[in-house]
């Protein structure tokens, strides 16, 4: 048995719902606009909710979080009227159970439902157990930062290969890092590889190793980076710049864990964990051919995108702070205040940096010979202060501007309403059954419109 709630202003098939589903032994309530349905899931827990697309208040899709984000986190399953490929996918990503079309509810409801329930039985007996997660360095408490360290969670709870993906200075390697500490590898090596700076000449010897006389300087053997990272992680850092001549060498190393040191002939085994980073559009470079994608397969079993600075701008209180700290303890200095000009100046900016660009502005702060125990916006380099300028000046225009030129909500609500109606009569042929089926909106609500504007059906 469950407990579902129907939203949906069509108040004749809420009620057939309702009986449907009480009929099949389970308890029912209805709703028939947004705001009573979020009402009523705020007070009362239910497992399901059908939500209807179009209703007098509002759009369901648009609604659907705080639905999904009540106290009893029931499953959503959209009903709609007219449905359509944009609405299904906007409902998907949203965290919808489903999408279902109203002719065939019916028919198609009892089987959604089924799994629904059997999804949040199962679900149930899943439990979480908290992790004290090793961050060091990573800062920040933004939403966006919190579901990258979730992931980081899951991806040091197993031994999968990992892909670091985001824009230059976002942190990859801390991330990177936090995955090993937090694994069951974390006594042994990070192991760092730059592919970057990896002399192609060279690249083999250095990955895998060479023995003595492999080549004319060769006089000892030496171990690789592989063999140093057995029983531990490899970090392959701006993986994209791999060459391709080595990625297929690679990509047996990432299958078999078997690698020939240079001028050997025996194989050698690493048990490592592979990390890997990159700030290119690893896809677009398989499309280029500059990039295997048989190897990108298998860097990509677990992906975790890095959101830039600009998108958890509600860190960089935090982040000033923590670099503050850092700078005031290396040059021997009292820890300094900091004023909210200087935070407003620093979220006005874009970040094309990020981080690392951030800590290279504070730093650039502590250089200036007028720093005193506090820091304000004067402190910072001049095109932080400029844009501030310019963007208050812009804020201020466009405000004046729409304030002598924008209609008031009612006005434009009631401007477009009427328009719709209209046309609406227009394209269903003066059929009120037709216009229902169009629009998606109940007959009650359609006659409310129609009374409103003064259109008439023949």
């Amino acid at each position: 048995m469950a407990d579902i709630l129907i939203v949906d202003d069509d108040q004749i098939l809420a009620r057939m719902l309702a009986d449907h589903m009480i009929a099949s032994g389970h308890r029912a309530e209805t709703a028939h606009t947004l705001a009573e349905g979020v009402h009523k899931i705020k007070s009362t827990p239910f497992d399901v909710v059908f939500l209807d697309v179009q209703l007098p208040d509002g759009n369901g899709l648009e609604y659907l979080p705080q639905f999904k984000g009540a106290q009893s986190m029931p499953e959503v399953i959209i009903i709609t009227g007219q449905g359509e490929a944009d609405g299904a996918e906007k409902a998907v990503i949203s965290g919808a159970w489903s999408y279902i079309e109203k002719p065939y509810i019916f028919r198609e409801l009892p089987l959604h439902l089924t799994r629904a329930l059997q999804y949040r039985q199962e679900k149930k007996k899943v439990v979480e157990v908290p992790v004290a997660l090793k961050r060091d360095r990573i800062i920040g408490s933004s939403p966006p930062l919190n579901k990258c360290l979730d992931q980081v969670a899951r991806a040091a709870a197993c031994d999968v290969s990992v892909l670091l993906a985001g824009a230059t200075g976002t942190g990859k390697e801390l991330f990177a890092k936090a995955i090993h500490e937090n694994s069951a590898r974390a006594g042994k090596n990070f192991v760092v590889v730059d592919c970057a700076a990896l002399p192609e000449t060279l690249i083999e010897s250095i990955l895998f190793g060479h023995v003595k006389g492999a080549f004319t300087s060769a006089e000892k053997q030496q171990d690789g980076l592989v063999r140093h990272a057995h029983g531990g992680t490899l970090f392959l850092d701006e993986v994209g710049e791999l060459p391709v001549n080595i990625q297929k060498t690679f990509l047996r190393l990432l299958q078999e864990h078997e690698y020939m040191p240079v001028g050997s002939s025996k194989l050698e085994y690493s048990d490592f964990r592979l990390v890997a980073a990159t700030n290119r559009d690893l896809g677009e470079c398989v499309h280029s051919g500059n990039f295997r994608d048989d190897l990108l397969f298998r860097l990509q079993a677990f992906t975790i995108d890095l959101p830039p600075l600009k998108e958890r701008l509600e860190d960089i209180r935090e982040l000033v702070t923590y670099f503050i700290a850092r700078l005031c303890e290396r040059y021997g200095l009292e820890t300094k205040g900091v004023a909210p000009d200087f935070i407003e100046a620093l979220i006005a900016y874009d970040w094309p940096g990020n981080i690392r660009e951030l800590y290279q502005t504070i730093e650039q702060v502590f250089t200036g010979a007028l720093l005193g125990p506090t820091c304000f916006a004067i402190h910072l380099p001049e095109k932080f202060r400029v844009q501030q300028a310019r963007a208050g000046f812009e804020t201020r225009k466009n405000v004046d501007s729409l304030s002598m030129t924008l209609a008031s909500w009612r006005e434009y609500k009631e401007v477009h309403e009427k328009n719709y109606i209209q046309k609406l009569k227009l394209v269903a042929d003066n059929n009120i059954s037709e216009a229902c089926r169009i629009s998606g909106l109940s007959r009650t609500r359609l006659y409310q419109l129609l009374n409103k504007y003064g259109v008439m059906f023949s």
